[in-house]
């Protein structure tokens, strides 16, 4: 097994890619070691090797954010042996509990309650449908998710996730790509927002 990395615009972030699939649908991002007790045996691995921040899981990519004590060249011997350790054992991805299954794949858009009013539905779902089939592969491709949150009077809330969580460029992505795509082609859209 031969497992790539690229850098991401996120310094502190690294992209690593298995050559095989890693999420059949979805993302899911775990922020810190926290989330993903009981969610997923490779992340909780991942989040055992003394540096790493942040563990994100694409379709076919594992984005890591190590902390500002360890370089890269120190994290990524170990970081490769645990994905290859992981993936020609053949262990699965999250544990086969309805808690993990329910808790961890997002579809990027919000898992709670989007905000949004109802006389708004055609256009949140024109926002959506950009977001889906324009920026989510441009954000994967640096090594990140995006969720929408909401929609309320002409301000799109949205989250950046993985490579793109705290990258020193997500907030000139959000504010003049995505935000800039989003008002051409919709124009009650009037801003974008990071949501809290």
């Amino acid at each position: 097994m031969f497992i790539q990395t690229e850098q991401t615009p996120n310094p502190a972030t690294l992209k690593f890619i298995p050559g095989k699939e890693v999420m059949a649908q979805g993302s899911v991002d775990f922020p810190d070691a926290e989330a993903a007790a009981d969610v997923s045996p490779l992340a909780e691995k991942l989040f055992s090797i003394s540096g790493v921040r942040a563990v994100f899981f694409g379709h076919d990519f594992i984005t890591l954010t190590k902390g500002d004590e360890v370089e890269w060249y120190e994290l990524k011997p170990a970081v490769l042996g645990a994905v290859m350790e992981h993936f020609t054992a053949g262990r699965p991805l999250l544990y086969d509990t309805a808690e993990a299954q329910a808790g961890a794949a997002s579809s990027g858009h919000s898992d709670g309650a989007e905000s949004f009013d109802e006389a708004d539905k055609e256009i949140v779902g024109q926002i959506k449908e950009l977001l889906d089939t324009r920026v989510r592969p441009a954000v994967a491709q640096d090594g990140g998710d995006i969720v929408f949150h909401g929609f309320q009077q002409g301000v799109v809330y949205l989250t950046m996730q993985g490579a793109c969580a705290g990258c020193p460029s997500s907030t000139a992505t959000l504010k003049m790509g995505i935000e800039n795509m989003l008002r051409h082609y919709i124009p009650e859209v009037t801003e974008v927002r990071a949501a809290l």
